[in-house]
């Protein structure tokens, strides 16, 4: 390891005057009897030096001397100096002789500084090129940690740390090392105490939480490396989620359903942001049957509409849920809208996977049609339509009541899903019939009932018989009586008294149902007023609060789980410390996966 221990400063920090830096302590100390006789400028601070430590070890130097107007040249300026002021007093102090170290800190820089001022072999042996190469090759390669704070050191350069190699070199030893630790871990994990060797699972590597410091172009150049030479995808998959949690965690939840915001962020960040989430999607495996949680999937299509990420970007995830569409939850669906003037949920994206998923299965049945396992992939496929059939009748119940929801969108959710995508739809009608008269309509909920006396596709006989049960209810509850053993009388069979002959037993029912259809009618008049009355009111509450916040939690229980990356059930988990690796170890680490 090469290393130069000592903390001289090469600053007289202590003058008070604008004198140049090295004046007293440095000069004093190596060339007691000799003046500084050369001032050079770097970024606009001024170093007084000699010109003969300089030019035994810097090429440029030793060239800008040679070809100044004047032999007696006393004033250079280094534009672009590579790592600024504080680099080029460190290269100083090597030309002097005087010892420092070289650490994770400054070996790029130095490295590029070094290149800069062509402090090559040619001038001096073990110059200051060879001792910084020597440090990278031979400390920084063999630890993925070093290679991570080089790496981010970078980011401060210059194109000349990525000419020089210094970045290639960092991303494929990180990679490297990742790998080894992986198969270390591997095998240190196998359980050799009963008669088969069983891999234990392990915690997530410790690596995951160091990326996560990177730019997002470093960190895409390290992933591409690892998915290259060979790193588990869920590894990649587990440090693409933790690189995501720690980039953008800035938007919360009063961004996501305040309706004064038009857009997420603005400027800079917005770029940066938006980039963040077109790299990570781009980088998630390619294998869309890779367990990637769906929940980080329904965060990252989230956070694509909010900085509006490219339509190939939110179309890549929308692909990947539809892909796995018959294990998505209802509050997953539940997507906001953020468009002014538009319905609470998006509905639009919803629609898209939905086709999605649909084109899909017609895809795999046109693929498998002629081999001998078409039947069993049809019915595998009518199994998964069946429960999307069974979501997306959950998610019409829930955006329903939305009263900014157009018709022409909630009949398209409607008409999109096949009639076999519903349970049993090759049922006659007359079969249809039969199961209607098992249903008993005294046991039916006041929502079910007006549901089924307006359902045109239950039989006439069925909505005659909860009409008339909601009718002797409704006389029930103006009477203020029990009446329990008088209603339980006359509906214990399910039909009006058997005394009564068959024609005057139908003609009260018309005339009762007539009577009920009327009654019916005032409650729907009385209804509607009542619900222009809640909008108007709704409308004045979400002007007043600013952001709708009491109409919004009275939506859906599963609206008010906004984690963006969190699904049911996923809370914050711990990631134990790593085994102990030397000096190079760490300990007690810990990684949320929460937004909020």
């Amino acid at each position: 390891m090469v290393t130069f221990s000592d903390s001289t400063s090469l600053s007289s920090s202590n003058n008070p005057s604008p004198a140049p830096k090295f004046a007293n302590s440095f000069t004093t100390r190596i060339f007691s009897d000799v003046a500084g006789d050369i001032t050079i400028a770097v970024d606009g601070e001024s170093f007084l030096l000699h010109k003969f430590p300089l030019v035994s070890r810097s090429g440029k130097i030793r060239k800008m001397v040679a070809n100044g107007k004047d032999c007696n040249v006393s004033k250079l300026e280094l534009l672009n100096f590579p790592g600024g002021p504080h680099t080029f007093e460190l290269a100083m102090k090597f030309c002097y002789g005087m010892n420092f170290e070289i650490t994770t800190a400054n070996a790029a820089l130095l490295r590029c500084a070094a290149e800069y001022l062509e402090m090559t072999e040619d001038y001096r042996e073990e110059n200051l090129i060879a001792r910084t190469e020597v440090y990278l090759n031979e400390v920084v390669v063999h630890s993925l940690e070093k290679c991570v704070e080089v790496l981010s050191t970078c980011e401060t350069l210059p194109p000349i740390a990525e000419q020089l190699g210094i970045t290639n070199r960092c991303v494929d030893a990180i990679a490297m090392n990742a790998c080894k630790e992986q198969l270390v871990s591997g095998l240190s994990g196998l359980d050799c105490d009963g008669e088969s060797t069983e891999l234990k699972s392990g915690c997530p590597e410790w690596w995951i939480e160091d990326l996560s410091v990177l730019r997002i172009d470093y960190y895409h150049k390290v992933i591409v490396a690892m998915d290259r030479i060979g790193v588990r995808p869920d590894s990649i998959v587990e440090s693409l989620m933790h690189y995501a949690q720690t980039s953008l965690k800035g938007i919360g939840k009063c961004q996501i359903w305040n309706p004064e915001r038009t857009k997420p962020i603005s400027g800079t960040a917005e770029n940066e942001q938006r980039t963040i989430v077109e790299t990570l999607v781009n980088l998630l495996p390619a294998e869309k049957s890779s367990s990637i949680p769906l929940s980080f999937l329904f965060g990252m299509l989230r956070m694509a509409i909010m900085v509006e990420a490219k339509v190939a970007c939110r179309l890549e995830l929308e692909g990947r849920i539809a892909f796995r569409l018959e294990m998505v939850s209802l509050d997953d669906l539940l997507i906001p809208s953020l468009r002014a003037g538009d319905s609470l949920f998006d509905v639009d994206t919803v629609h898209r996977i939905l086709v999605n998923f649909l084109q899909q299965i017609e895809d795999e049945e046109n693929e498998n049609c002629g081999g001998y396992e078409s039947d069993g992939l049809a019915s595998l496929d009518h199994g998964s339509l069946l429960k999307v059939g069974r979501l997306i009748d959950s998610y019409l119940a829930e955006i329903a009541p939305d009263p900014y929801l157009s018709l022409q969108k909630f009949i398209a959710m409607i008409e999109i899903l096949p009639d076999y995508a519903r349970a049993h739809p090759l049922l006659s009608e007359q079969e249809c019939k039969k199961l209607c008269k098992f249903i008993d309509c005294q046991k039916l909920s006041q929502e079910a009932s007006n549901h089924a006396a307006q359902n045109e596709r239950l039989p006439v006989q069925m909505a005659v018989r909860v009409l008339y049960f909601e009718q002797l209810r409704l006389k029930h509850a103006l009477c203020g009586s029990s009446g329990d053993g008088l209603l339980s009388q006359k509906i214990s069979s399910g039909v009006p008294s058997a005394a009564m002959s068959p024609r005057d037993n139908y003609a009260s029912l018309r005339r009762e149902n007539r009577e009920l259809k009327l009654e019916i009618s005032r409650m729907r008049v009385r209804l509607s007023e009542l619900e222009k009355e809640q909008v108007v009111m709704k409308r004045g509450m979400m002007d007043k609060s600013g952001n709708g916040k009491t109409f919004f939690n009275s939506l859906s229980k599963g609206i008010g789980r906004i984690g963006i990356f969190s699904g049911p059930g996923e809370g914050k988990r711990q990631k134990s410390g790593r085994k102990s690796r030397g000096s190079e170890g760490k300990t007690g680490r810990s990684r949320r996966y929460s937004l909020s």
